[in-house]
Formats: structure tokens, sequence, C-alpha cells
């Protein structure tokens, strides 16, 4: 039996992945994160399945929880919010997984960020304005982070910055991020974004901070940063769809 590590995407059951559905279609035992995920997510699983919520859980009891499953013969999935890859301490379950040796896996989901920048109909690469996207978070009461990972590096770039876990500071890291894109560029906060409860924030550096303030936004957002949010942005065309870019036709 194997431990299957499953993106649940952004909340929403509809942007599980097909390989997602047949997983916890056929899982004895599921552990998800009851504080990001829609409830609709589980109604995939088989009617006899065991749920296990993890938001009260550490690590050690949520190890403990996939390791007795196996042992029992279970086939497990361990659901992550978003995409695996992004904040998900799947790295951190893997290696306790693989001490206690025991098989695991990794199916992607699809990433908060992503789906935030749909909901808000933007590209976050728009020719000759941002052709980078950084993916970072704050720090606040959370693992120390990487003493070369400053926001104000990241934010000289002029890429698109895609924060997680930040929304708490938000009037905080505008104030920070208008020295290097301006008071006036454009800031979008998408709070439970494809859940019945999203709620969509526009704004710029300047009066961010109240608007999340005054919707009193506490978790489970995604704040997107730079001049590809707009809504009216106007880039340059890309090359590869250019009309004067030759063409050769093989065959």
């Amino acid at each position: 039996m194997t431990v299957h590590f499953v993106g649940a995407g952004p909340g929403a059951a509809d942007l599980l992945t097909l390989r997602a559905v047949r997983l916890l279609e056929s899982a004895d035992v599921c552990l998800y994160p009851g504080t990001y995920l829609d409830a609709e997510v589980l109604e995939h699983c088989r009617d006899d399945a065991r749920l296990i919520d993890t938001q009260h859980l550490d690590l050690d009891q949520i190890t403990t929880h996939l390791v007795q499953a196996h042992a029992d013969g279970s086939e497990v999935v361990r659901l992550c919010s978003g995409d695996p890859s992004l904040y998900s301490a799947v790295h951190e379950q893997a290696r306790r997984l693989d001490a206690a040796r025991v098989p695991w896996d990794v199916t992607p989901g699809v990433p908060a960020y992503a789906a935030a920048a749909a909901a808000v109909g933007a590209e976050l690469t728009v020719p000759e304005l941002a052709q980078s996207v950084v993916l970072t978070r704050a720090q606040a009461r959370s693992t120390v982070m990487p003493s070369g990972e400053k926001l104000a590096a990241f934010a000289a770039t002029g890429a698109t910055l895609t924060l997680h876990l930040a929304v708490t500071r938000t009037r905080e890291l505008a104030a920070e991020l208008a020295g290097y894109y301006g008071h006036d560029c454009p800031i979008v906060v998408v709070h439970r974004v494809s859940q019945p409860q999203e709620l969509i924030l526009r704004g710029t550096l300047a009066d961010i901070g109240g608007r999340v303030e005054q919707a009193g936004l506490r978790q489970a957002a995604v704040i997107l940063v730079g001049p590809a949010l707009a809504g009216d942005v106007r880039g340059g065309e890309s090359f590869l769809y250019s009309a004067g870019r030759e063409r050769r036709v093989r065959g």
C-alpha cells in the first residue's frame, strides 16, 4: 500500500485532477487540511472511507496516522491544499515515511496562485511588463525565511509577486513594496479562491491595507502584486505569435 500526497487545488471540488479524483475514490483513509479545504472535495471519497482532519494535528501525529494506515493495509490519501510543491510540508512528511519504510508518491494540483490569477482574468507574464513570477511568503508566526530571500530583493526585479501566508501583514508589506513598484501599483488579494466564500479585493499598494482590514481577512488568501495586474494592462505582444516571425512548415 502507498501513501498518496494529492494536491487538492484551491478548494473547488471540480478543480481536482482526474488522477486525484481516482485516488480519492479508492482511498480507505483520507487526511485533509480542514482549514483550507471546501468540504465538497471530500464527496469524492467513499462513504466508508475514514476521514481525518489534520488542522489540529502536529507533523508527528499526522505521520503516525499515515504509518498506521499503511500497516493496516489501507490505501491512504494525504490531501494538500493547492499544489504539493508549495508550502505543503511534503518534504518533512516524506522524510518520516522513508524512515518508516512506507512508500509514497505525489499527485500535483492546481496551485492557489494560478486559481487566483484565473479568477481575476490576469496573465502574470505580460510581454515587456513582467516575464517572471516570484512565489514567496511573508514571515510572521512561521518558519524563519532563509537569509538571502528578502522581499526587497525580489521586488527590485520588478517581477510579478505572488505572496502566500501574508494577508495579516498586507499593510506593512504594501508599504515596503511601494518603494519598488510605486504607490499606484495594482495589487489583488483573493480570499478562498474557487470556494463559495471567495472574495476578491482589488486596489493599489497605497490603499489595499485598509481594504483587507475592513474585510477582516486573516487566512486562506493569495496576494498578487505587479503591473501585470492592472485592469487595463497594456504590454507588448509575444514574438512567438507575431505576424512578422518567420515560420517554416515542415514536410
